[in-house]
């Protein structure tokens, strides 16, 4: 593998190819597994015309196969999908997407540009631009004004916000496992669980700051999401939508960035195992020394945030995008 190198004009978008790839290789399917497009348009939320286009891209690199009629089959194994690496001829969606969000944080970008601006600022078309104001979007970043333009919504982008962050969720996580309604989703946790150790077997090293960040996101959302209590669950989920990019602004490819993410993985283990068990007294107070010492060293002094007094969040007018 690759079997071959696809027509680069052929090529779909980077990022969901990236997300499609990340998708099947997550499920951990044995060599012959067919795969149904619709389901996996559903998985990622667009139409099925470019998840085909991903799908034969990927057959191209001799990750997949097809017999007609019956579609897309996996052709290698889940750990070798987690080490392919996507052919690139130019710069990605993600990190433009990254420059964007760092330039953002730091307030390079003036309050109000046009998308002509924004292209001519990271030599992008006029596509990528609005594919990754529409991520942004998705995620809760920004939003498209009546009308004409884009504003981005509130971020964290202080220490001191970042840190309230961690210490709002020592106090609603741990008391969602005591919820009288807390319940396991069996499913849920068999999948999250499987994803924690996908990080450990090789995605902490290969995969993107924004999915590692989204498998982490959801590893909490689904213990607080079992507690019944809805309020609980918008409330992380907030926290989640302001965290992002300032997570995405710390996580850096050092070897002591990967080991605290595989201390994080083993730890998140470990909690599965006692909520599992019953322990929900135990697993209440380990999960809050967990997010007591990860908030410290996300945190401490060179964590990668922003040390300057300033609000906890981005002007409430936001950066006006104009289109």
């Amino acid at each position: 593998m690759p079997r071959s190198t696809p027509d680069s004009s052929a090529e779909p978008a980077p990022l969901l190819t990236d997300r499609l790839l990340d998708l099947i290789a997550r499920g951990d399917h044995p060599v012959g597994h067919r795969l149904i497009e619709q389901a996996l348009a559903d998985e990622l939320g667009v139409s099925r015309s470019p998840v085909r286009k991903a799908l034969r891209y990927l057959e191209g690199l001799g990750a997949l196969g097809s017999n007609p009629n019956r579609g897309f089959f996996v052709a290698v194994g889940a750990a070798r999908l987690r080490k392919l690496k996507l052919p690139r001829n130019d710069e990605s969606d993600e990190a433009s997407y990254l420059r964007i969000v760092e330039d953002r944080l730091s307030e390079r970008l003036p309050e109000a540009v046009s998308e002509s601006e924004l292209m001519q600022r990271y030599a992008l078309s006029r596509l990528q631009v609005q594919r990754i104001l529409n991520r942004m979007a998705r995620e809760g970043m920004t939003e498209r004004k009546p009308g004409r333009g884009w504003t981005f919504r509130p971020v964290l982008n202080t220490v001191e916000a970042h840190r309230e962050s961690y210490r709002f969720r020592m106090i609603i996580e741990p008391a969602a496992l005591l919820e009288p309604g807390f319940r396991v989703d069996a499913a849920a946790f068999a999948r999250v669980r499987r994803e924690q150790q996908q990080m450990l077997d090789g995605g902490i090293e290969t995969w993107s700051a924004s999915e590692r960040f989204r498998v982490g996101a959801e590893f909490h959302e689904t213990i607080v999401a079992s507690s019944g209590n809805r309020f609980l669950l918008d409330a992380l989920r907030n926290v989640n939508r302001l965290r992002r990019v300032i997570e995405y602004r710390q996580q850096t490819k050092s070897a002591r960035d990967f080991e605290r993410l595989h201390r994080q993985c083993a730890e998140h283990l470990q909690l599965l195992d006692l909520i599992e068990s019953g322990d929900l007294g135990a697993a209440a107070g380990r999960l809050r020394r967990h997010l007591d010492v990860v908030g410290a060293l996300k945190t401490a002094p060179g964590a990668g945030a922003s040390t300057r007094r300033q609000a906890a969040t981005a002007p409430a007018r936001g950066i006006e995008i104009h289109l």
